[in-house]
This record gives structure tokens, sequence and C-alpha cells, in this order.
């Protein structure tokens, strides 16, 4: 069946738009066979074939899922380009071409082994690199040879060392090349010397010519390297480089590489960073080779705007240190970075990217040796003044040079003056967010809080000011509750034994204890920040909780916070108690605790914060403390059994409270497909009728037959039962709740389903299930049960998938019951007339045959097609097969009888059914 460009480009959208989900409505080999098919076929444009090439290249790992389909691919993509002529017009086609092969060969490893393809591959790049200057195919080919430098990169980079034993050749091609492809040739050939350097130096035995060797080595390339396993790590790392005997001869070594560093100005600033990267480990690893060979470089990149280059210089610094930089060049080159971090024309990312080079500048002497964040020796108070952060910066740049001045405030002599200053601008900071509260400002306030205090803990005046600061801030916006407690956590979290997390918690437990009744009615959302804000504070041991315990007593019994019943009020104050209970000595505390408990559990009218009341009060009145502390501490409600009703579990805001369940391996319970036909509410959409059809009207109901929509479900019934040799303690399960996945897009997701209670002397629960296809493809069901045992305990078992196949999604024609099969034969021939003639790139005509030696036509249509024949012939036998698939699908079967054969002719409006309705045939004919 041909189809055309406009086709094709819709299934590439369709491709890109879901791959999962188009690899599922057919074999991956049968789609990678298409698109070598319509590679190949003249008919079809340029544009649709780049389109095919760059689903190859993006996507090998999910087409090439066996060596021989990788190697059919690279074949006939060989094929193509050999026959392409060398025009301008084919210029990009082949480029596309060649790409794909290597990404064929590179991403996928099933053709490593595979020398002939390889050597073809190698043999096309090798002769697209070495048409220097454009002498053999013209200007119009450059793109062509660059593709070829980028795909031998590529091949070095994923196999270090394949390369090397064309060093001499490459240095030729890069020293004959003067067009603008001089930059991809040298980025070649740097590539290809560092990484045969590299392999040298792992050598045992090196002799002092073995550099020289290399650097006139033009062999054929050995594939071996190829099935090795490389470290890439090792090659681009300069902490793990080995360095060469000092007594190697490296003059020519060192004559390449200066030649190198001399033409660098030629490439582009992204290259050049490339080129030096690559240039510092071949120094580094050749000891002979002294690190002023780059002391001509140094002055271009000092005064270099471009952040790769000044990466670059910052990377050699820290290489090679006092033995390429002086200390008056250390000192320049902080200056440079002060500088241009505060840039008027460079965006805030840049003037970030230089703060970063700042807190990890390289030194010649460093005084501390960790990675942490570092200001260096050279870095005076003065710099530090220009970089002072102001409230008309954004936020990263605000934090940014906030944790710079603190830390330069650390190192001064001025370190009082200097902490004053910082204080106040976090005032200011401060008086922003209390006046305007916006959630950028709130964060960087916080965060500039983080690095203050991470800064100046140990100043307590400062530290007891901030505080009181803090508690003003919450007393007027307690909806900065979260912020309070994540940043209570996140210092102790820095320093485990300092006292401000701890003093900030109780000045807030203080502050909420005190307020005023009328500020707590529960209708008010304050309450609930409130107690959040003392169920973080009850977390710590050393803060007393008498007066918390007094405060939520005297609010449950004050006011109607227990007859309104919110669940969410409630378990926010069972939250308080729980902490309590884990981390305080309740002795102090017994009776009023006990009080509080007791009330909410016959209060409340919420029966899960009954519950759950009523269980804390048994804890406490029943255990001692380091029993009760151990059973409600998290992660340990294994050891907690109970029949509880419970909505916690599913609540982000339970804080703990949900009940354990019990995962179990083996499956309890299986669903059972009853066998019979799928019932559906299939119904034609709007007001349209067909009763008492005339014969003239055939056509108008045709009309509205195919463009009418049809709102249908697919209803199937199932048996719920248990799985055989089940534990006798999994007999009798109660409130069955089970949870359905088709793991499918086209499908509308199923309903849970609820049991009360399945026993095994009982008969099967017998339920049904509505599915809704988008497209009728077969699908499979998973189901997980959560259950309830005798015991009280709550379990979790995967039930085994069930297959909901093909020949199930079946329906009859949506057409009157009182129909004749005569007028469902005109209707069959004229749909597939129809259907046939439209030309839609979704209706398909397609044939299967098959022996009936075995078993008659007949025999075969009775089992498997009765319902749904519509006409019927006995000389030459013959049947006329009329199906619907939900939503909108016709499937139209017609089968003869010829000889020993049998042919069915196959016609539906839905291409995609093809490889469904083959393997279908394929299964009932095969029966025996």
């Amino acid at each position: 069946m041909a189809v055309s460009n406009s086709e094709w480009s819709q299934k590439v959208a369709a491709f890109y738009a879901s791959p999962s989900h188009f690899l599922a409505s057919t074999t991956t080999e049968n789609f990678v066979y298409d698109l070598l098919r319509v590679l190949a076929d003249e008919k079809i444009s340029e544009n649709v074939k780049i389109q095919i090439l760059g689903i190859i290249q993006e996507f090998p790992g999910w087409l090439f899922t066996s060596s021989r389909l990788a190697e059919q691919a690279a074949e006939s993509i060989f094929s193509i380009y050999s026959q392409l002529p060398f025009v301008p017009k084919s210029v990009n086609l082949k480029c596309h071409l060649l790409l794909s092969v290597t990404t064929i060969v590179i991403a996928t490893d099933y053709l490593t082994s595979n020398v002939k393809i390889l050597n073809n591959l190698m043999t096309q790049l090798f002769d697209a690199v070495c048409d220097t200057n454009d002498r053999k195919y013209g200007g119009h080919f450059r793109p062509l040879r660059a593709l070829a430098c980028d795909c031998l990169r590529e091949f070095e980079t994923c196999h270090p060392g394949l390369l090397s034993r064309k060093l001499e050749l490459l240095h030729t091609l890069q020293q004959k090349e003067v067009s603008p492809l001089h930059q991809a040739y040298t980025l070649l050939y740097i590539q290809v010397l560092k990484n045969a350097v590299h392999a040298l130096s792992r050598s045992r035995n090196v002799s002092d010519g073995a550099i020289r060797e290399l650097l006139t080595r033009n062999e054929e390339i050995k594939w071996k390297v190829m099935e090795k396993p490389q470290d890439l790590l090792a090659i681009t790392t300069t902490t793990d480089l080995t360095p060469l005997p000092s007594t190697i001869e490296t003059k020519e070594l060192k004559s390449s590489v200066t030649l190198l560093l001399e033409e660098s100005f030629l490439l582009t600033p992204v290259s050049q960073a490339a080129l030096f990267h690559e240039l510092i480990q071949v120094v580094l690893m050749v000891r002979s080779l002294s690190p002023a060979i780059f002391r001509s470089q140094l002055l271009r990149l000092f005064g270099t705007m471009d952040i790769s280059l000044m990466h670059s210089m910052l990377h050699m610094k820290a290489s090679f240190t006092d033995s390429l930089f002086s200390a008056e060049d250390e000192n320049f080159l902080l200056k440079r970075l002060v500088c241009m971090a505060q840039h008027p024309l460079l965006s805030n990312p840049v003037k970030l990217f230089y703060m970063d080079c700042l807190l990890h500048f390289p030194e010649n002497r460093p005084i501390n040796s960790n990675l942490e964040e570092n200001l260096p020796v050279l870095f005076t108070p003065k710099m530090a003044a220009c970089l002072f952060p102001t409230l008309f910066n954004d936020s990263s740049t605000m934090m940014s040079r906030l944790n710079l001045v603190s830390l330069m405030c650390l190192d001064s002599a001025e370190e009082e003056r200097g902490l004053a200053e910082i204080f106040d601008y976090l005032v200011s900071l401060y008086k922003l967010v209390d006046a305007n509260g916006s959630r950028g400002h709130t964060v960087t306030f916080f965060q500039a809080v983080y690095i203050f205090v991470s800064c100046f803990h140990a100043s307590e005046m400062y530290m007891s000011e901030l505080t009181q600061y803090m508690v003003k801030l919450y007393q007027r916006h307690c909806t900065l509750a979260p912020h309070m407690i994540n940043l209570i956590d996140s210092i102790q979290q820095l320093f485990e034994d300092s006292k401000w997390p701890v003093s900030l918690g109780e000045a807030l437990r203080k502050l909420i204890v005190e307020l005023p009744p009328k500020q707590l009615s529960p209708h008010k959302l304050k309450l609930i920040w409130h107690l959040k804000v003392l169920a973080r504070v009850a977390k710590e041991p050393t803060i007393l909780q008498k007066t918390t315990v007094r405060f939520l007593l005297n609010v449950v019994q004050a006011s109607d916070l227990c007859r309104q019943g919110d669940w969410r009020m409630g378990n926010s104050v069972l939250s308080v108690c729980k902490s309590i209970l884990h981390h305080q000595n309740v002795e102090p505390i017994f009776n009023d605790l006990a009080d509080l408990l007791q009330h909410v559990h016959a209060q409340f009218q919420d029966i899960d914060i009954q519950d759950h009341a009523h269980f804390y009060y048994a804890l406490l009145t029943c255990l001692s403390h380091e029993k009760l502390a151990g059973i409600v501490a998290p992660g340990t409600g294994n050891c907690i059994r109970a029949k509880t009703r419970s909505l916690s579990s599913l609540m982000s805001e339970s804080a703990g409270h949900s009940i354990s369940v019990l995962p179990i391996k083996h499956p309890v319970l299986k669903i059972i497909p009853v066998p019979e036909e799928g019932s559906s509410n299939l119904g034609l959409a709007g007001d349209t009728t067909v009763k008492d059809l005339e014969e003239d009207s055939l056509q108008k109901y045709l009309n509205q037959f195919q463009n009418v929509g049809f709102a249908s479900t697919i209803v199937m019934k199932f048996h719920l039962t248990f799985a055989e040799e089940v534990d006798p303690e999994y007999h009798k399960i109660y409130t069955v709740h089970l949870c359905f996945d088709l793991r499918s897009t086209h499908y509308e997701p199923l309903s849970d389903l609820h049991v009360p209670c399945l026993f095994l002397s009982r008969n099967p629960h017998v339920f049904s299930l509505a599915f809704k296809p988008h497209l009728p493809f077969p699908v499979t069901l998973h189901t997980r049960a959560v259950f309830t045992r005798e015991d009280g305990s709550t379990c979790c078992s995967q039930l085994e998938p069930v297959d909901i196949g093909f020949a199930r999604l079946f329906l009859a024609l949506p057409v009157p019951t009182n129909w004749p099969l005569e007028m469902k034969a005109r209707l069959f021939n004229q749909f597939w007339e129809s259907l046939l003639q439209t030309g839609s790139s979704q209706s398909v005509l397609s044939r299967f045959c098959f022996t009936t030696v075995q078993r008659p036509l007949s025999e075969l249509v009775n089992l498997h097609f009765q319902k749904y024949v519509v006409s019927q012939q006995s000389d030459p036998e013959s049947y006329k097969v009329f199906l619907f698939l939900p939503p909108r699908v016709h499937l139209l079967l017609s089968l003869e009888q010829a000889h020993n054969m049998a042919k069915v002719d196959i016609v539906t409006d839905n291409w995609q059914l093809l490889p469904f309705i083959n393997s279908y045939l394929i299964d009932i004919t095969s029966e025996k």
C-alpha cells in the first residue's frame, strides 16, 4: 500500500508525540522495516526522509533491539548513501545518512564486532575528511566534511584510543586545512592526541622514542578497542592522570603543541576552551613539557570577556599554580573577577559565575585544602565592599554577595563593623517582607537569615536580636510557619549543638500560648499554623511543654473546635500530642495530657480523630516512657496492628498516623473473566433513529453511520475469588479494595471497586467493569488488592494480570434488532465500497490466507463469527462478517473457500488494527 509524504509526516509526528504508545500499536521490527522501505522509495520527498532519519538518530535504543536489525539498517542506509550522487542537492541527505549509521554503531553496541560495517563506515568518514580545502567535491560538500569530523570525534570520545593509529594522517589534514573547517580538524586531532598520550602513560614499558613513534603512526584501525569497556572518567579528569617518565623524547610533541597554541586564536571561544582543556591534560602527563608553554596565551586570556575562556584560564591556574602564574598575575586575576562580578553590561547568570569563581578561586598557595567555599588570601575588604548586596539586586545575586561578604567579615580584622552592616542589611530585608510579604521576598529573607546564622551563630547579641525580629514577623504573618519550621530544621542540620534554633522555637511557643482567646477561633486558619509550630517545638526535649498542653486543653474546651469535627484541625492537635509523647518526659504533664486526649476522644465529632486520641490515651496510661516513645516514633508503625477506620493514610497532613500495610508476595486473590460476549451501552449520538428504515434511505443511514460518533463502553463480567493454596489466615477477609490499572493510554482509567467481605467457603463475588477504549487494542488488566484480615491487619496483594483479548472487544452492529440480514448485507456492501473509495489514510484493505484441511471454514465461522455474519453463500462457500469495535471502528471480513484454502479479505477504517487482526486470525486458524 503506497503511503504519501503527508501521511508519513503525520506518522513521524505521532511517533515523536509518544514513542512508547506508538510502538505499542505495532512491532518494533515492522516499524524499522517500514522506515527502511520508505528511505529507499524514490517517490518520498527528501524532507520526509530526513524526518525519518531523525527518528533513527534520536531513538536507536528503542528501534534496534537486536544485532540483526542493526546490521540490516546499517547496510540498507549504506546502500542508499552509495547510490546518491555527489551533487549539491544531495549533500543534506548524505549528511543525515552518514550520521544515522554512526549513531547506530555507537549507540547500540550491536555492531562492534561487525568488521565489514565498521570498515565501510570508517572508509566513508575518512574519505570525506581527506578532501581538504574542498579540492575533490567542492565547497557544497563542506557540511559533509564537518559532519565526518564530528562523527570521528564521537568515536574517539566513546572509544578512547580508537584513532590513535591515524595521528600522522590527522595531523597532516589539520595542517593542510585552511577553510573554516580548520577548527573541526584541530579539535579532532587534539582529542586523538590526548587519548593516545594517556594510553601511553598507562603502559608499563615506555621507550624514549615512544611519542615520536606515536606521532608518525599511520596504520589500520584496531577494532578490538571497541569491544573493551573504557574508563572514560580517567581520561577526562586531571586528578587520575599518570605522568610519563621525564627521560622521554618530546621534541616533536612540543612542536605540535606550540603550533596548536599559536593557531588557537583562529578558533571560536568555545573551541579554544576545548583545545586548552585537552592541552592542559597533555602537559600534565608529559613532565618534560613546561607549563610556561601557555605563557604566550595568558595576556590574551586576562582581557577576555568570554566565560568559557575565563574558565579555561582558571583551569590552567588550578593545574599549574605558581608554575605558570606569578603573585602579580594572581592579584590581577582577582581584581578582574571582582570587576566582572559587578559589570553592568553582563547578565545576572554571568555575574554569578564570576562570584562563584571568587569563592572557589584556585590559589597558588592555598591555606585551606578543602573544596568548600573559601575566599583567597589576596582578597581584601576593599574588594568585598564593591560587592556588598543591595535591595535592588535579584534574589540570587543578593544571596551570593551576602555569602561572600559574610565570609570576608569572618576573616577580617574589622569583624564587628562588618557584622553590624550585614545585620542592618538583614533588617532592611525584614522590613521589606513585613511590608510586602511576596513569596520571592519571603524566600530571599529566610535564605539570608540562614546565611547569617551559619556564619555568625557565635555572636549572642546579634542572634538574640535576630530572634526578636523573627518572633515579630511571625506574630504579624503566622502563615510563615512552614518557613520558620524549615529554618529551625536547616540550622539544626548544619549545627547540631547550636542553641539558636531552640531559643527561636521557645520564643515562638511562648508567643503562641500567650495569645488572647479571640485569635484562636477554629474558624480562623491562624490556629492551624500555630499548631504546626507547636508540634515542631515539642520535638525539643529541653523545652518544657506544660504550658503548651494547658493551652491546647483550653482551646478544645473553650471553643467549638470539637463540635465542628474538622479532621485537619483535630489531626493538627494530635500531631502536637504525638510529638510530646515521642520526645518529652510526660510525668510532669501526665494529668493535663491525659485530660486533653480524653476530651478529644469523647467530644470530637470525627471518628478517626476519636480513635487516634483513644489510642494515644491508652499508650500514655499503660506504657512506660521508653516503650511509648518507641511505639510512636516514625517508622515503627509495623509494631501496631489494630482495626482502625482511618482517613489518615490518605491525607498528607496525617503526620505519621497512617495504618501500616503488610505486603504479601504471593497473590491471595484472583480475577477470572466470565467467558461471554461483552455488552455495551452503544447508541447513535444525538437524536438519530433508524426505526422503520426504508430501502431508499439506506444511503442516508450509511452517511450517518460513518460520520456520527458513538458513545460506547464495553461491560465485561468477572469473578473475584481466592487463589490456589491460600493460607488459613486469609480465608476470611474484609473491606476489600481493588485498584485497577490498564497501563495504557488507549483506555479511560477504571474506577476502584469495594467489596465488603470475601469468604473462601462462599461463592465468588461477581462484578462488572466498564471499559471505555479510545482505540480498541488488546490490553492487560493489572489489579492491586488492599484488604483487612480477621486479626485487623491491613494487607496488600498484587493479583495475576488478566489479558483482555482482541475478540472480547467485538460488538454487533449498532442497528435495531429487527433489521433483517438482507438489510445488514446491503449495509456491508455499501460500507465496503465506501471505505475503499474514500482514499482515507486510515482505511486499508488486506488479505489473510489459511488452510482448511484440519477444520472446515463453516466450523471456524460458527465457532468465532456466528453472531456477526450478515451474509453467507454455499457455492462457493463464503461469508460476510460485519464487526463493530468501540468507540467507532468498523471491521469487515469477507471469507471465501477455494479448494483446501480459505482467503479472508479485510477492510477496516483504522489501519492500526491490522497487526492485532492478523494475530487473532493466526490464533483461531491454528487451533486443533
